[in-house]
């Protein structure tokens, strides 16, 4: 039983999007994607849910690229798979952030799942994700350009403020599963 978690706030734009997709499912892929995450992924497929998969075409970059951000903003809910090494990709942090941004709109869901990893883990950032953390502080503190040590400064904060954020949200262990 996944535990759905609705969190309205007062949205800071009056224009109303259409959702493109009901689910946008953000995950790190080598820990989840043919297990876990691709039987979700099916099953919500299988109820009629229109979810968004970024798939292995979609290349990785330094920023986000414009399709998972078109994604995430035109989807109503998201479920974040919180595994082992989700917080290692500096991508997987700033689609979190981005997902969390979308709590602003009304009726925004989302649902975090805990896969094999403690919720106090992810707030705290300990463990596996206090070692992620501390190799993109690490990252930032050999960086010689001013602005893009400061870049890192504040997605570094950005991306504590969210593990914390996303932590402290009823979401659903996922053990043995």
């Amino acid at each position: 039983m996944v535990v759905i978690s609705e969190i309205s706030s007062p949205s800071s734009s009056s224009s109303t999007l259409v959702p493109g997709y009901d689910v946008f499912v953000s995950f790190i892929g080598f820990d989840t994607r043919y297990n876990f995450t691709d039987h979700l992924y099916n099953t919500l497929l299988n109820a009629n849910i229109n979810t968004f998969l970024d798939d292995e075409e979609i290349e990785t970059g330094l920023s986000l690229k414009p399709e998972l951000e078109s994604a995430i903003k035109a989807s109503r809910a998201s479920i974040i798979v919180l595994s082992q090494n989700y917080a290692s990709s500096t991508w997987c942090l700033d689609k979190l952030v981005l997902i969390l941004e979308q709590l602003r709109k009304p009726g925004y869901i989302l649902i975090p799942i805990f896969y094999h990893v403690e919720p106090t883990d992810v707030r705290k950032q300990q463990n596996s994700f206090g070692e992620a953390m501390a190799k993109h502080k690490e990252r930032m503190e050999r960086e010689t350009n001013a602005d893009k040590r400061s870049q890192w400064a504040q997605k570094i904060d950005l991306w504590n403020k969210a593990l914390t954020q996303v932590a402290d949200l009823k979401g659903e262990t996922a053990k043995g599963r």
